[in-house]
C-alpha cells in the first residue's frame, strides 16, 4: 500500500499546485504515461527527449535503468537467468586454519604469508534491466524508469514473453492481470523484497504504478522485427517530428531573440559552394527530406537535424560523406534509382554530359574527401525538382 499511498499523495500535491496557479514547466510526473514509445526518423532526438525529461524532473540515477534491444535479445537478457559466477574463497587446512603462501611459492601478485584465495565457479541468478527496475520500484516510493532503446530491433514477443500480460495497466496504474513468477524469479524476489511484499504476493508479478517504461523506435528500422498490434496498443506513442535545431540554455530551455523567436543552431556543412560559403545544414535537410518523401512516399527514411554531430557548428566533410551520403547511398536511394533527375550525377572535366557518381567518386586517389564532387551532389539536391523525373 505504501506505493499506492505515495501515488495518491503525489497526485494531491499536483492538483493543489494547479489550484494555486502553479503549472508544470513541461509535463510533470503526474502526466507521465506509464508506457510510452518515442518514434520518428533517425536523428530527431528521441533519446535526448527522454534524457531531457528525466533531467528536468530531477530523476536520480538510481531510479533509471537502461537496456538496448537487438536481434539476439531474449527473455533471459531482459529479465534475468542463472549464469556462472566467479567467486573467491580461502583455502583451509584440516584444522580449519587458512593456508598461507610460503617463501618458495611462485608469488605473482600475492605476498608471503598472505592467505591463499582460490577462484571457483558457481551458478547464481543474475537479474537484468527489467528485474532490477522492478525491484527498485517496490523498494522506493519514487518514480522509477526503465528505458528501452531501439525497441523494434529486438523480437518483442520473445523478449517480453509472459511479461506482455503485465503491460495491461488499470486505472490505478498497476497491472490489471498478474502472472505467476517462475521458480527462479520467485526465489530471487523473495530474497530481495521479502515473501510478503506486494511485488511477489502469492508468487505473482504485478507492475507497480511508479514503474514507467519508456522506449525509442527508429522508424527507418521498423522492418527488423514488426511489432504486432496487440503489443502496440498497450503503449502510448509520441511522434518526434523532424524540425530545425535551436539553442538551449543551461536550464534546458530554448533561448529566444528580442522578438521571442527561438534561436536556430545554424549548423553548416563544411563544404564550399560556388560563392565560397558553407552549405546550410537545415536547408539541405529540408530539400533532401522532400526528395526522400517524394521517392519513397514515406517519412521513415528521412533525416533528423541530429543525424550527425557538428563541432563548432560545422559538420565536417568526412562526417558528411561517411554518415550522411553513405546512408543516402546505401539505405535510401539504392531501391529508388531514377534515370532522369538523379542526384548521383556530376560533370567531370567540364563535360556537358553528366556522369553517374559511384560512391568511390566522393574520394580522391589518396582517400581524402573530394570536396568538388560532394559540392556537386549538394547542388544537385538543392536544384532537384520532381519535374525532372519522368
Amino acid at each position: 500500500m505504501s506505493v499506492y499511498n505515495s501515488s495518491v499523495k503525489r497526485d494531491v500535491e499536483a492538483i493543489n499546485n494547479l489550484l494555486k496557479g502553479v503549472t508544470p514547466a513541461d509535463k510533470d510526473i503526474l502526466g507521465t504515461p506509464l508506457q510510452q514509445i518515442f518514434y520518428g526518423a533517425p536523428g530527431t532526438g528521441k533519446s535526448h527527449k527522454i534524457k531531457e525529461y528525466l533531467d528536468k524532473n530531477d530523476v536520480s540515477k538510481e531510479n533509471i535503468f537502461r537496456t538496448t534491444f537487438h536481434p539476439n535479445s531474449d527473455y533471459a537478457t531482459f529479465v534475468g537467468a542463472y549464469k556462472p559466477i566467479m567467486t573467491k574463497q580461502y583455502r583451509y587446512n584440516d584444522s580449519g586454519i587458512k593456508i598461507t603462501y610460503k617463501e618458495d611459492d611462485d608469488l605473482v601478485q600475492a605476498k608471503k604469508s598472505a592467505p591463499i584465495v582460490d577462484r571457483t565457479i558457481e551458478y547464481g541468478y543474475v537479474p537484468q534491466a527489467f528485474l532490477n527496475a522492478y525491484v527498485r520500484a517496490y523498494q522506493t516510493e519514487e518514480d522509477v524508469f526503465l528505458i528501452i532503446e531501439e525497441i523494434n530491433r529486438g523480437n518483442c514477443a520473445q523478449i517480453f514473453g509472459d511479461l506482455f500480460q503485465l503491460l495491461d495497466r488499470g486505472g490505478d496504474g498497476k497491472s490489471s492481470y498478474t502472472i505467476k513468477a517462475g521458480a527462479d524469479i520467485k526465489t530471487y524476489l523473495e530474497e530481495k523484497l521479502g515473501s510478503e511484499n506486494e511485488g511477489i504476493t502469492n508468487g505473482e508479478l504485478c507492475l507497480p504504478n511508479n514503474l514507467h517504461i519508456l522506449a525509442t523506435m527508429n522508424t527507418s528500422d521498423q522492418s527488423l522485427f514488426p511489432i504486432d498490434s496487440a503489443f502496440k496498443r498497450r503503449w502510448d506513442w509520441k511522434y518526434i517530428k523532424i524540425s530545425n535545431g535551436y539553442e538551449k540554455g543551461d536550464d534546458g530551455e530554448y533561448l529566444k531573440d528580442t522578438e521571442g523567436h527561438k534561436i536556430p543552431l545554424g549548423w553548416e556543412i563544411d563544404i564550399k559552394d560556388e560563392d565560397g560559403n558553407n552549405y546550410d545544414w537545415w536547408q539541405f535537410l529540408q530539400k533532401i527530406n522532400s526528395i526522400i518523401n517524394y521517392m519513397t512516399a514515406s517519412a521513415d527514411k528521412q533525416l533528423g537535424y541530429f543525424f550527425c554531430k557538428a563541432i563548432d557548428k560545422k559538420i565536417s566533410a568526412d562526417v558528411f560523406v561517411n554518415k550522411v551520403l553513405f546512408y543516402l547511398w546505401n539505405d535510401v536511394f539504392k531501391d529508388y534509382a531514377i534515370d532522369e533527375g538523379s542526384l548521383f550525377t556530376y560533370k567531370k572535366d567540364g563535360s556537358e554530359d553528366p556522369i553517374d557518381i559511384t560512391f568511390p567518386n566522393f574520394y580522391d586517389e589518396d582517400g581524402n574527401v573530394d570536396a568538388s564532387t560532394v559540392s556537386e551532389f549538394i547542388e544537385n539536391v538543392m536544384a532537384w525538382s520532381n519535374e525532372d523525373v519522368k
